[in-house]
């Protein structure tokens, strides 16, 4: 069996890097241990949204205070409001929840059990906690929001206090707690946004541990090149560069940073495209001017910014680069925006942008390729490949769907040969199915070679000469056979024992697998025995 990939060295790496944005932490000088709770974000941008599906960022790290490694993550379904340890026991009480735009105030009470990493969630039903305190061993204070805000203006100040006792808290079971013991009068309830306070915290215990702390996240885009430097773009950051040493070369910054990265023709440079999402200032909801810049690989200097009117995806493949409009209303179709070093021209029109639909980053691609909608009054639907040639010129290949009565979200894509394989999931109006996400390979007359299903959707793939790699929003990493799809080998990615997930990967041209996380590290990693 082909060996499993090894992880050589982490880039970006740092204390609490699991948890993401942290929202609240807190110390317990008896065990020596730190919890923090914190939100990794969603795995979707403007650019394409299908690998969101069954994903939940929020996360409760345990750490030890001197070292600060991480003993324990754990995934919340929902934000983390509160946390409290045990006075004697190894347990951690975890309130979550939020509201969920409409009606409800929904959460968990959650038991961690820091030796075994048990997880209990203790309430009867879905019910936002506030806040959790221990008064003593046998008792546990609870601050739970109403259930919901029908008829209740005052819902969002309000909280009913309980006090849930138990002779034995490490043996509570799941939904265990009665629903009589939850009942209390509503009175008014305070909800504090403790972020700025967390993070001098853990800023402070990382100094007291001779380290440095300062929060990185989603790295959406990884590159490798000849000379073993790697790019990536992350939160924050339109585009950096990390030398073969391990040390950081050059950092473009962004308030929002980079998801995209494409090699500029001249091999140079390199295309970083910025995220810009609405933001709410003041009056009114606003958009910061699109960003696509072209950086110099060996310095860092941006040696151009495009602005165009709207924001959208690059397309790799050419000479050119070539730039999807997305987010313009209306249901007109739109112009493929073409670019190279003499300026911009446009391209033929394509059918509107769709974020769940039209997601279709192909890595290696000898000419670019879209996913075009057929249908002027539903872009989204009868979606076709449709590949561009060097004049601008688009020709349609095959049909997205190879099974008719299957609507196919896209996904990502590498070009291998002369076939296409790509990734993405079925829809269904019950959300994603079991086996609903798929890896497919297609000659470019549309053959199918073969197909792996799934449950998870895919959030990047590449492949080298023999062997296509997909990293899963579950945190899995498989490599399948690239002649017949079969499986090489499938793994749980981690970083010393703690999982984490790709959120991009590149094959750099040393052969070795580069993978960006979704808590803000870059991972070098062996594929080869």
């Amino acid at each position: 069996m082909t060996p499993l990939p090894i992880v050589r060295r982490v880039l970006g790496n740092g204390p609490f890097a699991e948890i993401g944005e942290p929202t609240l932490a807190v110390v317990d000088d008896r065990s020596r241990t730190v919890a923090v709770g914190g939100d990794l974000g969603a795995v979707q941008w403007s650019g394409s949204g299908t690998a969101d599906s069954r994903w939940t960022g929020h996360r409760i790290g345990v750490y030890d205070r001197e070292g600060l490694r991480c003993k324990r993550l754990v995934k919340s379904r929902y934000p983390v409001r509160s946390l409290a340890f045990h006075p004697t026991l190894p347990l951690l009480a975890v309130g979550t929840g939020r509201y969920d735009g409409g009606y409800f105030f929904e959460g968990e009470l959650l038991l961690v059990h820091l030796g075994s990493g048990t997880v209990v969630s203790a309430l009867p039903y879905a019910r936002e906690v506030l806040d959790v305190a221990w008064l003593s061993e046998r008792e546990l204070r609870l601050v739970l929001a109403p259930c919901d805000d029908w008829e209740n203006p005052e819902a969002h100040e309000q909280g009913h206090t309980v006090v849930v006792a138990r002779a034995e808290w490490d043996a509570v079971g799941e939904r265990t707690i009665g629903n009589e013991e939850l009942s209390a009068p509503a009175e008014p309830a305070a909800r504090s946004d403790r972020g700025a306070r967390t993070r001098r915290l853990l800023t402070d215990l990382a100094a007291a541990a001779g380290r440095q702390w300062s929060p990185r996240r989603r790295v959406w885009a990884v590159e490798g090149r000849e000379d073993g430097r790697v790019l990536a773009a992350l939160d924050g950051v339109l585009a950096e560069s990390w030398l073969p040493s391990g040390d950081r070369e050059w950092v473009v910054e962004d308030d929002e940073g980079g998801r995209q990265l494409v090699a500029a023709a001249d091999g140079t440079a390199v295309w970083a495209n910025a995220e810009r999402r609405g933001h709410w200032r003041g009056r009114g909801w606003e958009r910061d001017a699109p960003r696509i810049a072209r950086i110099a690989v060996d310095t860092g200097q941006v040696l151009e910014t495009l602005s165009p009117d709207v924001g959208g995806v690059l397309v790799a493949g050419g000479r050119r680069v070539v730039m999807r409009p997305i987010g313009r209303p209306g249901k007109r179709p739109e112009r493929l925006m073409m670019f190279d070093l003499d300026g911009r021209v446009d391209g033929p029109e394509v059918s509107r942008f769709d974020l769940f639909n039209h997601g279709f980053a192909v890595r290696r691609a000898s000419r670019p390729y879209v996913l075009v909608g057929t249908r002027a009054d539903a872009p989204h639907r009868d979606k076709w490949i449709v590949a561009l040639g060097a004049d601008g010129t688009s020709r349609r290949l095959f049909p997205h769907s190879w099974v008719p009565q299957e609507h196919h979200f896209g996904g990502p894509a590498v070009e291998i040969g002369q076939a296409l394989v790509y990734a993405g999931t079925v829809h269904d109006s019950q959300g994603l199915q079991p086996g609903g996400a798929y890896v497919v390979r297609r000659s470019l007359d549309g053959a199918v070679a073969w197909q792996h299903r799934t449950d998870h959707p895919a959030t990047a793939l590449d492949a080298d000469e023999d062997t296509v790699y997909v990293a899963y929003n579950s945190g899995a990493l498989t490599a399948l056979d690239a002649d017949n799809g079969s499986v090489r080998w499938h793994t749980e990615l981690d970083i010393d024992g703690t999982p984490t997930t790709a959120l991009s990967l590149a094959v750099a041209p040393q052969g070795h697998l580069l993978i960006g996380t979704v808590d803000g590290r870059i991972l070098e990693c062996s594929v080869r025995p």
